[in-house]
């Protein structure tokens, strides 16, 4: 897959290069382009600009606050003028429920999908995350898992836990 990635911090770097170690074509960029360096050497393409990052399949965003991710999504040649109509933006930054909601309408506006999120953790877990590790948390989540509701005794799937149930 190719995905873009804003933002290498301590924590985007160690993203940045999970991504590559599962096989990922992976384009970085960042303000500051010396952090791209280490990753580059790891197979990664050092992109210029946001718009450059945004031509693949998902762009991810890695960024301090809410203003950093405003400037990127929304600035001249952010991601929402950039991303291909039908790719993602994945935003692992921790960021208001408001910019949240006003990204996920942007992006519909512009047939592109947003998913929230973000990231908690250290930034030495995220750079050892493995492919197989990867393909366990997808195939765990294709695999509904069921529990029973405590109201009414009935089996919930995974899909509805933490929704509101109707009360029996």
């Amino acid at each position: 897959m190719k995905i873009g990635f804003i933002g290498l911090g301590h924590m985007g770097a160690g993203m940045a290069a999970s991504l590559l170690k599962a096989g990922h074509e992976v384009s970085v960029y960042n303000r500051t382009r010396t952090k791209a360096d280490k990753l580059v050497a790891q197979g990664a393409k050092a992109v210029a600009s946001v718009s450059d990052a945004c031509r693949s399949d998902a762009v991810i965003t890695m960024l301090a606050n809410d203003d950093a991710v405003e400037s990127i999504v929304f600035g001249e040649d952010g991601i929402i003028d950039s991303l291909p109509v039908g790719a993602t933006h994945i935003s692992s930054s921790t960021i208001s429920v408001a910019l949240s909601e006003r990204l996920a309408a942007a992006h519909a506006k512009a047939g592109q999908r947003f998913i929230a999120a973000p990231v908690f953790g250290r930034p030495d877990v995220a750079a050892e995350v493995s492919s197989s590790s990867l393909r366990a948390v997808r195939r765990t989540r294709s695999r509904p898992r069921h529990r029973s509701s405590p109201r009414s005794g009935r089996k919930l799937s995974s899909s509805q836990i933490g929704r509101r149930q109707p009360i029996s």
